[in-house]
């Protein structure tokens, strides 16, 4: 088989023919991304998992670790809402643990954490 021109075809010359490539909406997926990719807070992420509240931390860096996947396939959107979630719950992790170590620090100071102490009876 041959083009107009005398050029033998190749499969994978025409798109949308059996072997060829397909024709993608918008350009191929994981080609040019407008901008540089979002913040995807994996630092923050990390600390707040490791020193304030590690339920919430770990929330974080999984949104974390999707935005550059998410990024590279050109699903723009997808990568900023993770972005924004990643963000949203390292800022949770952050206040329940200030929170939490505010609420431990007033209870020792109380005396709430005295077992085992007895008081002497006279």
């Amino acid at each position: 088989m041959s083009d107009s021109q005398g050029m033998p075809n190749y499969p994978g010359d025409q798109p949308n023919q059996p072997g060829g490539q397909p024709n993608y909406p918008g350009g191929q997926p994981g080609g040019y991304q407008p901008g540089p990719p979002p913040s995807n807070n994996l630092v923050w992420a990390i600390l707040t998992t490791i020193l304030c509240c590690l339920p919430f931390g770990i929330v974080s860096i999984v949104q974390a670790a999707k935005v550059n996947s998410l990024w590279a396939q050109g699903q723009t959107a997808a990568a900023q809402e993770a972005a924004n979630a990643a963000k949203k719950w390292a800022i949770i992790a952050a206040v329940v643990g200030v929170v939490v170590n505010v609420l431990w620090i007033i209870l020792l100071m109380a005396g709430a954490f005295t077992f085992g102490t007895s008081t002497p009876s006279y």
